[in-house]
């Protein structure tokens, strides 16, 4: 009978081991693809907001390459079939679930654990601290019609507002201005983005997990 054994081995298995890991890469296909996966990474652990430069500075990676993976991270997150998104909020990316798709969550979620609610006075503290900032007590006062110390607090612990100086006139009041988290918490790149005042109490809801309407409260 005829031999039939093979004589020469194919090419790839003349290749050292390293050689064939290095391989996908040639083209940067490889390294561009593990680049992306670190940026989705990133994005989806971080609390805060992280711009393409500072994830570009942490990676030792050119800022160009960052901001276009993340962009396109952005594209591909659009597309029906992910429940989150990437998008720019505060300056930074973040990942959050799409809007069509929080009526869902929030029934989930009431059924976890009970819903952070902000009080009608706590609201419409924050809406004229967005609105009129930096602003003092005295001028929310005057613009409320009530004393607001205890609901300036909660604002300033759930770390919605924070001091900005003090104003130059007599008594130099204490200004208070919207954080970073308020942007965070109410999914807006920056202040430009503010709602309407109509827009404000669904928006408030949407962020924080509201399904009933606030109940009034003093102070």
């Amino acid at each position: 009978m005829e031999s039939h054994e093979n004589t020469a081995l194919p090419e790839a298995a003349e290749l050292a081991p390293e050689q064939l890991a290095a391989e996908p890469d040639q083209t940067g296909t490889g390294a561009e693809a593990r680049l992306a996966a670190v940026l989705e990474a990133i994005v989806y652990i971080t609390d805060e907001p992280l711009t393409a430069d500072q994830i570009a500075v942490a990676l030792g990676e050119p800022k160009a390459r960052v901001a276009e993976l993340l962009d396109r991270l952005a594209d591909e997150y659009g597309g029906p079939r992910h429940g989150l998104a990437v998008r720019q909020v505060a300056g930074g990316y973040k990942m959050s679930t799409k809007p069509e798709h929080h009526e869902a969550i929030r029934a989930f979620v009431r059924k976890l654990q009970p819903p952070l609610k902000l009080s009608l006075a706590a609201l419409e503290t924050l809406a004229v601290v967005a609105y009129k900032q930096p602003v003092t007590a005295p001028e929310i006062l005057e613009i409320r019609g009530v004393q607001g110390v205890g609901v300036l607090k909660t604002l300033l612990d759930r770390k919605l507002i924070t001091t900005a100086g003090r104003k130059e006139v007599i008594g130099r009041p204490i200004l208070y201005r919207t954080t970073k988290e308020f942007l965070v918490q109410f999914g807006l790149k920056d202040l430009s983005e503010l709602p309407t005042l109509k827009e404000f109490e669904e928006l408030r809801r949407a962020a924080l997990g509201e399904d009933e309407a606030p109940t009034p409260a003093n102070g």
